[in-house]
């Protein structure tokens, strides 16, 4: 009996030091807790509040700085009627017979057909330039232009009339009608069609053909033998 007497007050004390010591844990989380938040809530040193981290240094910093290439202008950045006739006129190259016929046919329309494309590979599209007569729209000179160094150079020109100059497929098609003796300017017999490409530095002539028109649009066909 006596040992159970001394036994009992000796196990008594131990919950009480257990949940003591619970507490002071528990305290000390929560203060943890606290100052952990806190230096989320400065965005200085602390965790960020929100959203990804970004990276400021290595392949995220040259992928940043690296530079887009250039697309090829707009439509807006394309030189207008005004600019190309501007261009024409101050062109040396271009012959004085086509400057003087380059003369408004109706209030302030010229006669010239522009397009715009690729032909030589710069970062700008080229311009090519048909210029025509006012009453038939002869083609009495065609040109390319290439921009370099913020303006534009003549690479190539035909003033053969009656002459005309596309774009297709990347190549540059000069067409020039052929006419017999007594051709009407509306009724040529023909047309010499000579492809170039660019070399780097200049046009090349790549292919040439001959086109025969023959009879005359709208005469009746042949008879067809009988059988």
């Amino acid at each position: 009996m006596r040992g159970l007497a001394n036994k009992a007050p000796d196990a008594g004390p131990e919950p009480a030091r257990g949940t003591h010591q619970a507490v002071i844990t528990a305290l000390a989380v929560f203060a943890a807790l606290a100052l952990f938040m806190s230096g989320c809530g400065t965005g200085g040193t602390g965790a960020r509040d929100e959203g990804p981290a970004r990276d400021e240094s290595g392949a995220g910093a040259a992928l940043a700085a690296s530079p887009m290439a250039s697309p090829l202008p707009s439509a807006s950045d394309r030189p207008g009627q005004a600019e190309v006739i501007r261009l024409i006129k101050a062109d040396p190259q271009v012959s004085a017979e086509v400057k003087r016929g380059l003369q408004p046919c109706t209030a302030d329309e010229y006669p010239i057909d522009t397009s715009f494309g690729d032909l030589t590979g710069g970062t700008a599209q080229d311009v090519v330039v048909n210029v025509l007569t006012c009453g038939d729209g002869v083609g009495i000179g065609s040109y390319v232009y290439r921009e370099q160094d913020g303006s534009y150079e003549n690479v190539f020109q035909a003033e053969e009339p009656p002459v005309y100059a596309q774009i297709d497929r990347g190549d540059l098609v000069v067409s020039k009608q052929v006419y017999e003796k007594g051709d009407p300017v509306s009724s040529p017999s023909g047309e010499n069609v000579i492809t170039y490409r660019w070399n780097g530095t200049r046009f090349n002539q790549e292919y040439f053909w001959h086109n025969d028109y023959g009879a005359v649009v709208g005469d009746p066909p042949s008879p067809v033998p009988e059988a």
